[in-house]
């Protein structure tokens, strides 16, 4: 297992200083024995069937509807025409509340 090899312990050439798990590096200074580290507890393997059963199949996507273009145009331009118009009348009605205010102002 390559993957237990970032836990195995220091070997003696790239273990550090000595204290440090190296040599000389496994006793306290007390000259009691450091408790050694066996690295992480193994795992089980998840059961075959962990996951849940699909039981409900998707249909398949359904097919759009074709789309005509001269419609599409002709409604855009209508959708503009409304547009515009109804700007128009916003912008005269505020034209229209511009000279009533200006007039009070100067009358």
């Amino acid at each position: 297992m390559n993957d237990d090899l970032q836990w195995r312990r220091p070997t003696g050439s790239d273990a550090g200083p000595a204290g440090a798990g190296g040599p000389g590096g496994d006793r306290t200074p007390d000259g009691e024995a450091r408790p050694t580290y066996a690295g992480p507890p193994r795992t089980t393997p998840p059961p075959p069937e962990w996951r849940p059963r699909t039981l409900i199949q998707t249909p398949p996507p359904r097919r759009l509807p074709t789309q005509d273009a001269d419609q599409l145009d002709a409604r855009e331009k209508e959708a503009r025409t409304v547009t515009y118009g109804v700007g128009m009348v916003a912008g005269a009605v505020l034209l229209i509340v511009l000279f009533i205010l200006c007039g009070r102002a100067l009358f």
